[in-house]
């Protein structure tokens, strides 16, 4: 279902919302300075998959499948996944995931580090790493006393630096990633923490995140599930086919292509 009216969506307007704190993933959903993060995973893959049972597009397929049916995962569980593939399908001894997931991540801050110092001289607006709306909304809910957490398979420091240079860490009561060399899931662990220790039932928590994993672990809590199915550096209008089909299967109760209409959502008067 796509966002469409306040009418279909009593829990995000202001008059009817009985959420009391929200968690956003981070990657995807509100930044998009990670945009092609799986074209960077995909050459590491194959450099380490190369000679093995597996060829050519046979080869690409099978690890373009593996990336994005894994997407929201910490890193460390997509390295797992490598080096049991190393082993399967090359016959070799696999290097140890934690060193696959340091090259995966050198490569990649190679291409993230010159957005983030264009951010960091001034050259580029935040907006334009921003999923369009997102710090608005985040803004509309903050201010209305919704305490708002983002979580990401990011590592820790990471999301952390980039939050803040993006100008939304402010806005958030915590930024959790993945913690240092530990597999902790961030998502699963503040969903846990605010239902638990924060006293509050799953309809009183929102989740919003343009992978199947935060989606499934707010569905199972009994949170209202938002699915951002957003073009990232594209921008294109409307919804991204490819996240909307993976966001309707992980069972997300609204889905929008950005946080505009849960903009004007809010902004209603009144609400069923």
């Amino acid at each position: 279902m796509a966002l469409q009216h306040s009418l279909l969506l009593p829990e995000l307007n202001r008059a009817g919302c009985p959420v009391k704190a929200a968690i956003f993933d981070f990657d995807g959903t509100i930044s998009t300075l990670r945009c092609g993060w799986e074209s960077v995973m995909e050459q590491i893959m194959l450099r380490h998959l190369e000679g093995g049972s597996l060829a050519g597009e046979e080869l690409t397929g099978h690890i373009r499948r593996y990336i994005d049916e894994s997407t929201g995962i910490q890193t460390i569980f997509q390295m797992e996944w490598l080096a049991g593939q190393v082993q399967s399908l090359c016959g070799r001894e696999p290097l140890d995931p934690w060193d696959y997931k340091d090259q995966y991540n050198a490569a990649l801050m190679e291409m993230v580090n010159t957005r983030l110092a264009r951010l960091s001289d001034g050259t580029a607006d935040p907006a334009q790493f921003l999923v369009p709306s997102s710090r608005e909304y985040l803004e509309l809910l903050a201010d209305a006393g919704i305490s708002i957490y983002i979580a990401s398979g990011t590592d820790k420091e990471d999301v952390r630096r980039e939050a803040e240079l993006l100008g939304i860490a402010p806005l958030a009561r915590e930024v959790r990633g993945a913690p240092q060399r530990r597999k902790d899931c961030s998502k699963e662990a503040v969903i846990r923490e605010i239902l638990e220790t924060g006293g509050l039932s799953g309809r009183e928590l929102l989740v919003a995140g343009d992978g199947k994993v935060e989606i499934q672990l707010g569905r199972d809590a009994g949170a209202v599930t938002v699915g951002i199915a957003s073009w990232e550096l594209q921008k294109k209008p409307g919804l991204n086919p490819r996240k909307l089909q993976k966001l309707q299967k992980a069972g997300a109760r609204y889905i929008a292509a950005d946080f505009l209409p849960l903009i004007r959502c809010w902004n209603e008067e009144e609400s069923i």
